[in-house]
């Protein structure tokens, strides 16, 4: 990971924007690189920066005046591809946590977390991670184990693949995979661009989702 996760921050919200940018302003290892308070501005920031440094990490609020996170999502990806989105914001709608991981976003959180869960937050998806707040988790795993998608494709993934993204779906960054397995971290990022290629998904939240629906990831069964 880079020496400084460069942060984008797009948040409507006046007392909440002061809040982060105290919160990052002399953080070691973070560096606050565009706040925004609506999306347009913060697409055309990034459409500006396109031949240039983009963000590492976007904050991304989904109630926002004129595009929504939720419209804008999609867009940000888009232009900033290897750029990871965290969403952040008020919103526990089951739709909109859903509907941001389906189109690629890397974590929801809430805003009532703590700036050291943000700060965690940032630190996780910007190291290839997966980010949710506990119940959003909570939910999201009782979605997808209400119905299973049983079939034949349980060997759509190797052995190590299906253990490696048993640790995704635990929460665990790539270095803590690669030390969990006595495996290189090269070896990691490798399984995880063929996981992801195998299931056809941008990230680690979406390859979990898919691997729910496929019923690779059910109850608390593990590959040996």
């Amino acid at each position: 990971m880079k020496e400084k996760i460069r942060i984008m921050l797009v948040e409507d919200s006046n007392e909440y924007r002061h809040v982060i940018q105290f919160a990052f302003r002399d953080e070691p290892g973070f560096e606050l690189a565009g706040v925004f308070g609506t999306a347009e501005q913060a697409l055309r920031s990034l459409k500006r920066q396109a031949a240039r440094v983009t963000p590492d990490v976007v904050l991304l609020d989904l109630n926002l005046p004129g595009i929504s996170g939720l419209e804008a999502l999609p867009e940000l990806i888009k232009l900033a591809p290897e750029t990871k989105v965290l969403i952040l914001t008020q919103s526990e709608t089951e739709a909109d946590v859903l509907g941001t991981i389906k189109m690629g976003a890397s974590g929801y959180l809430l805003k009532s977390s703590s700036i050291q869960e943000i700060r965690s937050g940032i630190r996780t998806v910007a190291a290839g991670g997966a980010s949710m707040d506990s119940r959003m988790a909570l939910y999201l795993l009782k979605t997808f184990r209400k119905d299973p998608v049983l079939a034949d494709n349980d060997s759509i993934l190797s052995e190590r693949e299906m253990e490696i993204l048993q640790l995704i779906s635990q929460g665990l960054a790539r270095k803590e995979i690669a030390d969990e397995l006595d495996i290189s971290h090269k070896t990691v990022a490798n399984h995880i661009a063929h996981i992801f290629e195998k299931l056809n998904v941008p990230n680690s939240p979406a390859a979990i989702n898919k691997a729910h629906e496929k019923g690779l990831l059910g109850g608390d069964d593990r590959r040996g």
